[in-house]
């Protein structure tokens, strides 16, 4: 039998059989006129060869000389200059063809569909069934995937149910319009024709379990991959992966795990799609033991895998491990652009150390990955948070696309550096720019907001909030909590919190810090123990917003157990944050044993945050031989974040009456060209700040303030106050160090809102450092006198005074 009839009698049946399916289709007539002859075939083949390797001149030349084409022909070129990206050419070349067949038209509609060009690609559609040539299931599979045009979607999938496609023969078609309808965000017709699929495949699950993980239905995917497990589909990578996406939106630890060992028990966690995807797993739940664990027994590795143990070590603060894989990962030979550049920058700007970030910014450029979004958008991150505010603005300006995500990072750079009028100043260009703030932009200024504890301002950006349709967004209601409660209004906080219509683990964490920060330990568990009941696995922020709370109420036996829990219930790795909340909880109880011993046992060295919190506990507890070994290890650092230690060191000293160990502290610090920062308190009235520093008499009105200041002293005086000068650090007479406390910062803007603000109206007080006992002891007294809600927020906590008492309970 020879070749050209094989050819011919292979094609008879698939048109036999596309007739018994649609009943439309003709014997084509070309048939007849080619008589399928031989040198045309083998044209066809040395067409396709040349194209094949990509040698589109060659193949047209090829096609020019062929005495006899046919539409395989003009096809098979067409397709040719499609891959090629000849687009041009391809349609001229449909545009000179007089008979197309099916396979022509879907080419070309391939084209436009592939390269975002919808409308040309759906005229192309019309345009074909207007010439009476029926769509087949490539035509439906081709046209669909990326479209966004709900109104083209709705027609084609009419037209394609009036054709019949909607049967299970064409099972592939019914799977391409649930992916479409999930695509546009119409799940609810995805899941009809999901529902109207008589034989579904593992595909089909896919597909909706997919489309629901995108949309952050999270429950809905794992019901669907349980329903698939139940009706005997196998799982492929495609299904590991859909669900442990959603498993991680979940935050559900141990049905993470099941599915781990599922993947393992059907062989799937060898794939490394499947085995990234466990890693990201279990680095979202901060288990980076298991991460790194996992990451070794892979028996294939890719740039994937690296990015996300690299970017689980940045996110636990384990920076070294981090860095030391990036280094592991330059000599994999992986293609340079798909470097993690943006994590490593991340963790640069988290320790400001520009020269690194400099030597990275150098690395992306020679793999030309600067001009990458999210690399660029690093880029002006680091070099605002390493203060480098130039170069950030110029990297800013470069950028091919000044978007959304660029504009919050060189916002949030100067907000992290304490600049938030800054921030908000271009928050308000970035609204002139007509760009559309999303959640992580409303979250930084909100975050500026909160820094001044301007209550009016935080309610003006809620309402801007509800204009531009973000209030139900859960992450905009988390930063809302969050506002609120750093203005001092936990009642507007619980509020928010309990009219959003969903939340998740940031909107409970927000809601758990916000009453640890405002002193009510018992609310803040209350929280936690309630996430945890809603479904919802706690993450490390979580774990450490309640170990604060247990910190600020005194809750030793309590927070160790949350701290033994982490690891052993939970599955977290403790970081450092949560070792040194651990450790402030244990010194503020005089339980310093317990406390040295946990710093032994510890993974890391004790940094400057923890020597802080110990060298603070001796202060209150009068430890002053271990006050000295504390303060021995913070003046060896290298660098500092202030003056901190060498003040309570001093004021140790000074409450110990070492006058010259005082001056010895002082001169050391002076030698290492460290400067105490200026205490100040800020307030703000009539949509004002007015600030205030110690003794500071420059505000306009200086004289009234003082005149109620001595009024205010007298009045507490007579209620039972006596000044403690031992707050004073200097060495001074006893009646100037009285005179010294009456005219803290604080007290002088407690005094200023008094004499301008309504009376019965709550006050709100930020200062930038810890409020010092005298004071604490004062307000208390001044709140009841003058029937007023006082709320001083320091430099560590809340404190809202009412009726003569503190929300700390004088534990502080």
């Amino acid at each position: 039998m020879k070749l050209h009839q094989v050819c011919s009698r292979r094609t008879l049946a698939v048109t036999l059989q596309q007739l018994r399916f649609l009943q439309t289709r003709r014997i084509d007539a070309r048939i007849i006129k080619t008589g399928f002859n031989t040198d045309t075939f083998r044209s066809n083949f040395i067409l396709e060869d040349f194209l094949r390797r990509g040698q589109v001149s060659a193949a047209r030349k090829v096609y020019d000389e062929m005495p006899h084409k046919n539409t395989v022909s003009t096809n098979t070129m067409i397709s040719g200059y499609v891959k090629s990206g000849d687009a041009s050419s391809a349609r001229e070349l449909f545009d000179a063809m007089v008979d197309r067949t099916v396979v022509t038209w879907t080419i070309l509609m391939g084209l436009y569909a592939g390269n975002n060009r919808f409308d040309e690609a759906f005229e192309l559609f019309r345009q074909m069934c207007r010439s009476c040539t029926l769509p087949d299931h490539v035509t439906f599979a081709t046209l669909l995937p990326g479209c966004d045009d709900a109104v083209a979607v709705a027609q084609v999938h009419a037209f394609a149910v009036k054709l019949g496609f909607d049967r299970n023969p064409f099972l592939t078609v019914c799977n391409v319009f649930v992916k479409s309808y999930c695509e546009i965000g119409r799940r609810d017709l995805a899941r009809v024709v999901f529902e109207q699929i008589t034989y579904k495949d593992s595909v089909t699950f896919n597909t909706l379990i997919t489309g629901y993980e995108k949309d952050g239905l999270y429950i809905e995917a794992v019901r669907h991959f349980v329903q698939m497990q139940q009706l005997g589909h196998k799982p492929s990578d495609f299904t590991f992966s859909g669900v442990l996406k959603a498993v991680v939106g979940l935050h559900d630890y141990v049905l993470g795990q099941q599915l781990h060992g599922l993947a393992v028990s059907t062989g799937f966690s060898r794939d490394v799609a499947v085995g990234n995807q466990i890693l990201d797993f279990y680095s979202k739940h901060d288990c980076v033991l298991e991460t790194r664990n996992l990451f070794n027994e892979m028996p294939e590795l890719d740039f994937v895998s690296y990015n996300v143990v690299i970017s689980g070590y940045s996110q636990a603060e384990q920076y070294e491990e981090s860095l030391g894989l990036f280094r592991e990962m330059q000599s994999m030979g992986f293609d340079r652009r798909n470097f993690p550049f943006a994590t490593v920058l991340s963790i640069a700007a988290n320790l400001s150390l520009l020269q690194m970030g400099r030597q990275v910014h150098c690395q992306a450029i020679v793999a030309t990955a600067d001009s990458i979004p999210h690399v660029g958008n690093s880029l002006v991150d680091m070099y605002a948070k390493c203060e480098m505010f130039e170069e950030a603005v110029l990297i800013f300006e470069g950028l091919s696309q000044q978007s959304t995500v660029s504009w919050t990072a060189l916002i949030s750079g100067y907000v992290q550096k304490g600049l938030h009028g800054d921030g908000l100043k271009l928050f308000t260009k970035m609204r002139g720019a007509n760009l559309r703030a999303d959640q992580s932009t409303f979250a930084t200024v909100l975050r500026a907001s909160a820094s001044f504890a301007s209550l009016s301002l935080g309610r003006q950006l809620h309402g801007f909030i509800i204009r531009s349709g973000n209030s139900e967004n859960v992450f905009s209601g988390s930063g809302l909590v969050d506002m609120y409660a750093k203005c001092g209004s936990i009642k507007d906080a619980v509020q928010v919190f309990q009219e959003m219509p969903d939340r998740n683990g940031v909107s409970w964490n927000a809601l758990i810090s916000a009453y640890a920060d405002n002193g009510d330990g018992e609310a803040a568990i209350d929280a936690f123990e309630k996430m945890i009941h809603s479904g919802l696995q706690p993450d490390s922020v979580s774990v450490l917003s309640v170990l604060t709370a247990c910190s600020h109420s005194g809750f030793v036996e309590r927070g160790s157990e949350y701290f033994e829990a982490m690891s052993r219930i939970y599955g977290i790795t403790p970081g450092r944050k949560h070792y040194a909340c651990m450790l402030d909880l244990l010194c503020r109880n005089g339980r310093f044993e317990e406390a040295e011993k946990l710093m032994e046992e510890m993974p890391f060295e004790p940094d400057e945050i923890m020597w802080s919190s110990v060298l603070n506990a001796c202060r209150i507890h009068k430890n002053q031989s271990l006050a000295e070994r504390a303060a021995e290890k913070l003046f060896s650092m290298e660098k500092l974040r202030d003056a901190a230690a060498y003040v309570s060191m001093s004021n140790i000293y000074a409450m110990a009456g070492e006058w010259e160990s005082v001056s010895l502290v002082k001169k050391a610090m002076r030698e290492r060209g460290i400067k105490k920062v200026t205490a100040c308190s800020w307030v703000e009235v009539n949509h004002k700040i007015h600030e205030f520093s110690s003794n500071d008499q420059r505000h306009p009105r200086g004289e009234e303030i003082v005149k109620k200041i001595n009024e205010l002293t007298a009045e507490i005086e007579r209620q039972g106050y006596k000044p403690d000068t031992s707050c004073v650090g200097q060495d001074v007479d006893e009646q100037m160090k009285i005179e010294s406390l009456k005219f803290h910062s604080e007290r002088l803007a407690v005094a200023f809102a008094l004499i301008s603000t309504p009376e019965g109206s709550p006050i709100v007080v930020m200062k930038n450092l810890r409020a010092c006992r005298d004071c604490h002891a004062a307000i208390k007294l001044i709140s009841k006198i003058v029937k007023r809600e006082i709320t001083i927020r320091d430099s560590r906590r809340f404190h809202h005074f009412r009726d003569g008492l503190c929300s700390c309970g004088d534990y502080w």
